[in-house]
This record gives structure tokens, sequence and C-alpha cells, in this order.
């Protein structure tokens, strides 16, 4: 499925459809060599990665998305927070000892993003959030909140001025005995930013990756000026109301069309806000463009925390960075439409497409 999706609520889904206009396998000129459009597939990080691009044959194609995935692993094995052997993992298990760790350069540029943007959200994106998602993801499970008890206890281990980056030594120290890091809003953005340099290094630059809803474009296919992109708000089978062209940046979306529970009345989103410690209740999707998709990952996922008026006025600060808002009440009947709110630099950045 060609796809990007957003992830908007029960009442309204926000999709944004990724339309491929060149047939698969149709030959195509390009700087006088003729090119092949592939697609392959594979499940990295727990989610569909999607690698779409334009190569000379099938043999060269075939070597640089096993390249491209083989990297998209390893980085799971240095940032998954599943993996009790991953690099992540161990870092968290040296918390409160008081030792500085050493981190690879993978890790190391996950961190530094994370927390410089943290530091500009006032902590609205904050890796150190890990202990408030482990005890969201048990109340998803049994649909019972945390009690006040347990949910104190976390809150007092987060926090991302409680974990402290040696950039001279590139060594990371966890302060709070009970931390645990989550890098679930930014390791998938990476990811895509690394797999799409592999390709480059392999001589594709016409691709697009599909982090399951994170996009990166590199240089657009033949004969266009972008990869098309849909993005509407449907109403049952409705068509996409907003093209775009996406050529060498990132569109990425956050929401809880998908991920979320009710809890006595009260839809609560997976994104867990780190100063309540619990899940989201306002209904909001947000589709963010930036230069790369490791801002454009984490930024969705602050952009949904500050909300609609904090977001717009965060984003137009930005001068490579556009997003789109969309918002909803809970209890929004059928027939009832939201209008998006949209940053003043997003028709610049993402294109209109006819």
């Amino acid at each position: 499925m060609n796809s990007l999706q957003t992830l908007g609520s029960a009442w309204q889904t926000l999709l944004a459809t990724l339309i491929l206009l060149t047939p698969a396998h149709q030959v195509c000129a390009d700087d006088d060599a003729l090119l092949q459009r592939f697609e392959f597939t594979q499940v990295q990080m727990g989610m569909h990665f999607k690698l779409t691009f334009y190569a000379a044959d099938e043999s060269s194609a075939n070597r640089a998305a096993a390249a491209a995935f083989a990297r998209i692993g390893e980085l799971n094995s240095v940032m998954s927070d599943y993996d009790p052997a991953s690099e992540l993992s161990k870092l968290s298990k040296s918390a409160g000892s008081g030792r500085a760790t050493p981190v690879s350069a993978d890790l190391w540029q996950a961190l530094t993003v994370s927390q410089r943007l943290a530091d500009e959200t006032a902590g609205a994106f904050d890796i150190t959030v890990g202990p408030l998602v482990r005890l969201w993801r048990r109340a998803r499970r049994e649909r019972e909140l945390p009690s006040a008890e347990r949910l104190a206890t976390a809150r007092a281990a987060v926090g991302h001025r409680l974990l402290t980056l040696d950039e001279a030594q590139r060594t990371a120290t966890l302060t709070n005995p009970e931390m645990r890091l989550d890098l679930g809003g930014i390791a998938a953005g990476y990811a895509a930013d690394e797999a799409l340099a592999v390709l480059a290094r392999h001589g594709i630059r016409r691709a697009l990756i599909d982090a399951s809803g994170d996009l990166l474009a590199g240089d657009p296919p033949p004969g266009e000026p972008g990869w098309k992109i849909g993005i509407a708000p449907l109403a049952g089978a409705a068509e996409p109301s907003r093209y775009v062209w996406l050529a060498r940046r990132a569109i990425s979306t956050s929401g809880d069309a998908y991920q979320f529970v009710e809890i006595d009345g009260i839809r609560y989103s997976h994104i867990v806000d780190p100063q309540t410690g619990l899940g989201l209740t306002k209904s909001l999707a947000v589709v963010v463009v930036a230069p790369d998709c490791i801002i454009a990952d984490s930024l969705a996922t602050a952009l949904s925390v500050l909300g609609i008026e904090r977001g717009l006025e965060f984003v137009e600060r930005k001068p490579a960075v556009a997003a789109l808002f969309v918002e909803g009440s809970r209890k929004v009947g059928p027939t009832e439409k939201s209008h998006p709110r949209v940053s003043s630099r997003f028709d610049q950045l993402a294109p209109v497409a006819k």
C-alpha cells in the first residue's frame, strides 16, 4: 500500500496518500541512463519500512535495498528499548550509578538532537519519559489508570535535565536510578535518514523511504518535480483535498487514530505528556515537513504535546520547518468537520501539486 497515514482520531482520520506517478518497472530516461522503479518492504524496528527508488538494474537495486535494511537493523540494535541487549537498554541500566557512559556515534546523534529539542520545547519532547511510557503501556493493556503513587514515582524519574551529555568525551550520565530512556519518537526518523544515505552511497538518489508514516524523499522520480503526496481529512472514502510535492525533505505525522485507550469515558492517546504522565486527551493530528526525518519525526511528537497555538508559534520560528494541525472533539458527529491550521511556510516547503 503506497500510503502515509497520519494518526488522527475516531471522528476523522487525516490521510496522506503517496501516489507514485510512474508504474512499477516502467523504464525512464534520466541523465542518459535508463532507470527502473523498484519497491522493497521489510519489518524493522517493529514497523514496516518501505523503500521505493529508481535504479539501473535489478541486481544493483537488490544490493542497495539489502544494505539499507541492514543499516536499519543495526540502528535497532542500538536504539531499541524492548531489546535488553541494545545499547540504549544498557545505558538505561547505568542510571543512578554516577558513571558517565561512552556511547556510539549513532546513539550520540539521537541523544543530542533529542536534548536540543527538549530544551527548545521546554520538555514537550523528552526521551527520559521511559518510566511513564512503561506505566502507560500497562495502563493501556489493563484499561486502568495508574495509581497516583505509581504515577508520582515515575514522574520523579522523568526530566530531560536528569540526562547529562558530555560532548568532549561523548558520554551520557543518567542521574536518577529509576530513569529509562525511550527513543520511540525519534529512532524511526533517524533510521529513515540513514537508509536514504545508504542508497545514495550505492548511487541511488531518486528514492523515497516510508517508515510506517514517516516519509523521507530524496531526488524526485524522473521527469517529476517531486514525489506526489495527497493529504486529506476523510469522511468515508473522501479523496485527498491537498496534494503536495515532496523532494529532498521529510514529512511525518502524529496522532491517535489507532493507538489509544478509553478509560472511564475518556480517550487517551499513546503519546504521553511528560508533564502529566498521562496520554494526551485532546484530539489532534499533526503533519510536519522538515529538512530530514529525524527532525520531522521528533517534532511531530513535540507539536502534539504543545498543541496548536504553542505548536504554531514554535514552528514559525523555524524557517526550514512547517506544520499542519487538525483538531476535533472526542464526540464529533459524522457530519461535522474540522478545518486544518497550517503554518505560513507549509506551501513553500511542500508545494501544492495539481
